[in-house]
């Protein structure tokens, strides 16, 4: 069993920014980083299973915005290395997170210089930058909202609205550290910051091409294969219906159930494989293992 377990693990964390072995989650001693282990951002982003789902609903959302869609399209190589992204997000979320404050900063300071590289003009004609105060707001709300909705599905769906205010008012933190401006703090915020980017948003064959790249990514390993494609559905069934319906992602009630089912049969064999993972190692930093 313990074998099983491992192996399990190694797959796993292979997806993940550890991979990459840039951070030392672990040092130095007792720093508690930019939120500690008090903060609901510890706890919504210490799950590996809702994290993965909600990082792969958030990927679609964010694509609907035409300017996010564009320099993703002509700055990314997503085509050869989507899994060399998903590390390196992977590796910001948890290292912001999770990381020493030093290594928070370290990655905080990384991104906003790539930012100032990534610009372009979009086929509309419009000017884009990835450092433009107002779609780093699109791309970090499009990201936590989905992350706090795959919690509440699947985690922990009686985290108190109190908490979930208080998860959007801490992680605010990051956007604004970015660049990002007029960031919403609290889910009535949200609802409607998301409500008012409706009309901006849209969906086209390029986007469509990047959400297919995504959905045929091969898994790590024909064990992980069927576990990386009941995530994707549950990423997809997680998207607000105004979003699905964008992008043609149409899942029937019955569909829906059977993915909810997967997930909740899967996910607690996932948690018990993950004994390493960001949360574990910012814990024994803390003294709290």
């Amino acid at each position: 069993m313990e074998a099983l377990r491992r192996r399990i693990e190694t797959q796993v964390m292979s997806l993940t920014g550890l991979a990459l072995g840039q951070l030392d989650l672990e040092s130095p001693k007792g720093d508690p980083g930019l939120f500690g282990p008090q903060s609901v951002s510890w706890q919504v982003h210490g799950d590996f299973p809702s994290m993965l789902i909600g990082g792969i609903s958030a990927l679609m959302l964010q694509l609907l915005h035409p300017l996010a869609l564009a320099g993703v399209w002509d700055h990314s190589n997503f085509r050869e290395d989507l899994l060399g992204r998903l590390r390196r997000t992977s590796q910001f979320i948890s290292g912001t997170t999770f990381g020493s404050t030093r290594d928070a900063e370290w990655l905080i300071d990384k991104v906003r210089s790539i930012h100032l590289k990534v610009v372009g003009t979009a086929p509309d004609g419009r000017h884009y930058a990835a450092s433009d105060p107002d779609l780093l707001t699109w791309v970090h709300v499009a990201e936590v909202s989905s992350f706090l909705a795959a919690h509440l599905r699947y985690c922990n769906p009686r985290l108190s609205v109190a908490d979930q205010d208080a998860y959007y008012d801490e992680i605010a933190l990051i956007a604004e550290r970015l660049g990002a401006r007029d960031v919403p703090r609290s889910c009535r915020q949200v609802d409607d910051y998301l409500q008012h980017m409706r009309p901006q948003l849209q969906c086209d064959a390029r986007s469509l091409e990047v959400v297919g790249i995504l959905l045929e990514a091969p898994a790590p390993s024909r064990l992980a294969e069927p576990v990386g494609k009941l995530m994707l559905r549950a990423g997809i069934d997680l998207l607000p219906d105004w979003a699905s319906a964008l992008l043609g992602l149409h899942q029937g009630p019955l569909q829906r159930r059977m993915v909810r089912l997967g997930v909740e049969r899967t996910a607690p064999v996932l948690r018990w494989a993950m004994r390493d993972g960001s949360a574990h190692r910012a814990r024994r930093r803390m003294g709290l293992l």
